[in-house]
């Protein structure tokens, strides 16, 4: 016959005694005492704090925590707003231009104004016969046209090496530009290119998300479309 006690057996360990007191609850009902004698860390040093304590310590962290994803969301949300603004103001600029030959500078001045971008330079390309001669409509190469093709997001990096950057009016000055092909349609061939700079070098990061700036250039497109010539960019 086996003498050795069930607690020599099977010594209880910690997780038995967590089971047992979640699955007890009226355990601290009967043995209320035990709530004042417990003593924790305090989680802010060696100090020893009452069970009570601890606990309002750690709902005071956690509604800490709570508060600062709150204001993180309202910031969020009152910058999506001032964007928003921006943006509405933009595009009542472009819809209130009467001529199609002022669009380019309209889109430029309005970029810099709104949107606090230093350089902007725009540049079309098979535009329609009375467009031709402007300053716009001139100077973008084989090449130049052939990168903007080659893009299929907005490209976002240094300034260094890229031709579009001569376009500016201060190409030194420009350490980080975002480069946006202008096309009428998704998967054509790009009928110009949106250059904004900044003397920033991370202001155009290459990892940056580039979804504001796809909207951008859409929206420039279908302004900048009444320049193009329709026969122009169905490839």
């Amino acid at each position: 016959m086996n003498q050795n006690p069930p607690s020599i057996q099977h010594p209880i360990t910690e997780d038995d005694i967590a089971n047992f007191l979640a699955n007890t609850p009226d355990f601290f009902e009967r043995h209320a005492e035990l709530l004042a004698t417990v003593q924790l860390s305090s989680g802010h040093g060696a100090r020893a704090v009452s069970l009570q304590e601890r606990q309002a310590g750690m709902l005071r962290d956690k509604i800490r925590g709570l508060e600062s994803r709150l204001v993180d969301m309202l910031r969020h949300g009152q910058e999506n707003v001032n964007i928003a603004d921006k943006m509405q103001s933009w595009m009542r600029s472009l819809l209130m231009t009467p001529a199609p030959e002022q669009l380019p500078a309209t889109i430029a001045r309005e970029l810099q104004n709104q949107f606090a971008v230093p350089q902007v330079a725009i540049k079309v390309w098979d535009v329609a016969a009375p467009f031709a001669t402007h300053d716009f409509a001139l100077g973008a190469s084989e090449a130049a046209r052939t990168a903007a093709a080659a893009l299929t997001m907005p490209f976002c990096g240094p300034a260094a090496g890229l031709e579009a950057v001569s376009w500016l009016d201060e190409p030194a000055a420009a350490r980080s530009v975002a480069l946006i092909a202008l096309r009428t349609q998704p998967g054509q061939a790009p009928f110009g290119m949106l250059v904004l700079a900044s003397g920033e070098p991370q202001r155009f990061a290459s990892d940056m998300a580039t979804d504001f700036l796809q909207s951008i250039g859409e929206l420039a497109s279908a302004a900048l479309s009444r320049l193009h010539h329709p026969a122009a960019g169905k490839a």
